[in-house]
């Protein structure tokens, strides 16, 4: 096989380049589906030709064959966030009358991704949900050759597959935005692990709050999702004695810092103000009650799937070659008792 630049093989996604059409339009071809005009096949075949493309065996065995099954792909379904979203995503799938097979990512890699994706061929899925929101999953998916329809979740991958995802960016300006309302001028952030792409949102709506105000940004602490890491957060911040107000990454983390400052002596929400993000089931009885934001994770399942059979449909016959955009789903603010002004 002709290897395409950096010495890969070729996949679909560059004889689509090469023909100057979507990776559905080659699908077709390839498929012999009747909607292509003659035109458009020929040189969907000589790119074929040109660069020695072969499908790979998860396209063929996908290829004539369609169920009211969709795959999921999924990594670390124990946070809360992958729980949810992957429990939308089921919701939204069984309503619109398709069953949901789970594949669960050994590796985020681009081996680990098509193992997954192998997988779920086999199934004779009629799409594919990639909930993997990591960098590493991101650039695994982008150009690979799927072969079927998909849609990935908080997974910007470029291309033709539709990303479904939060506004991250907003929902921390809402955090930020809220402390500032109430006096605190110095607002410290606790972020996720950096290889995810919602802490990047985070991050930066974190600091373009700030930024807005003339306010300085605090020094970036890193977490990694887990109260443990929100408790030696908390412990570290404790020394200090210009802390008021945090935005923690998530309701976790939220929740580990606070045990830090009641070891310590210090009274959420009298002497530091903390705001999560999530709002897990339990943040409304913590003591106190987090103010937090919440993320709307049945409505990214339903535009999810809503995605994926609009990607399934255009499959079946000719239609736009790219996917309609879907706006950023809203986050809320849910104002409890773990903010109050700083003291005086």
């Amino acid at each position: 096989m002709r290897a395409t630049s950096h010495n890969r093989a070729a996949v679909m996604n560059d004889v689509a380049r090469l023909a100057g059409v979507s990776h559905q339009t080659v699908s077709r071809v390839l498929n012999d589906h009747p909607s292509v005009s003659p035109a458009t096949r020929e040189r969907v075949l000589e790119a074929v030709r040109q660069l020695n493309y072969r499908p790979n065996a998860m396209a063929r065995g996908l290829a004539g064959r369609r169920s009211r099954v969709v795959g999921v792909v999924s990594f670390d379904t124990i946070l809360y966030g992958p729980a949810s979203t992957l429990l939308g995503v089921e919701r939204a799938a069984r309503a619109a009358g398709y069953g949901v097979s789970i594949v669960t990512l050994e590796r985020v890699d681009h081996t680990g991704m098509v193992s997954a994706l192998s997988a779920l061929a086999d199934q004779s899925v009629a799409g594919v949900v990639v909930i993997a929101p990591q960098t590493a999953a991101a650039a695994a998916l982008h150009n690979m050759p799927l072969g079927m329809a998909a849609v990935a979740v908080e997974s910007d991958v470029g291309g033709e597959v539709p990303a479904i995802s939060v506004d991250q960016v907003t929902g921390a300006r809402l955090a930020v935005q809220h402390l500032l309302s109430l006096g605190h001028r110095k607002v410290w952030h606790l972020s996720g692990p950096r290889d995810w792409l919602e802490t990047h949102g985070r991050i930066d709506g974190w600091r373009l709050t700030l930024e807005e105000a003339g306010l300085p940004a605090p020094p970036l602490m890193t977490g990694d999702w887990s109260a443990r890491s929100g408790y030696a957060a908390g412990l570290e911040l404790a020394t200090r004695d210009d802390v008021t107000a945090v935005f923690a990454g998530n309701d976790q983390m939220a929740l580990g810092m606070m045990r830090a400052f009641h070891e310590r002596g210090i009274r959420v929400p009298d002497d530091v103000s903390i705001v999560g993000f999530d709002d897990i089931p339990e943040a409304e009885f913590l003591s106190p009650p987090l103010t937090t934001i919440r993320q709307d994770f049945d409505e990214v399942g339903r535009r999810c799937i809503a995605a994926l059979l609009r990607v399934i449909e255009a499959d079946l016959r000719e239609g736009p070659d790219r996917p309609a955009p879907n706006p950023r789903v809203q986050p809320a603010l849910i104002a409890r008792a773990s903010t109050a002004p700083p003291r005086a």
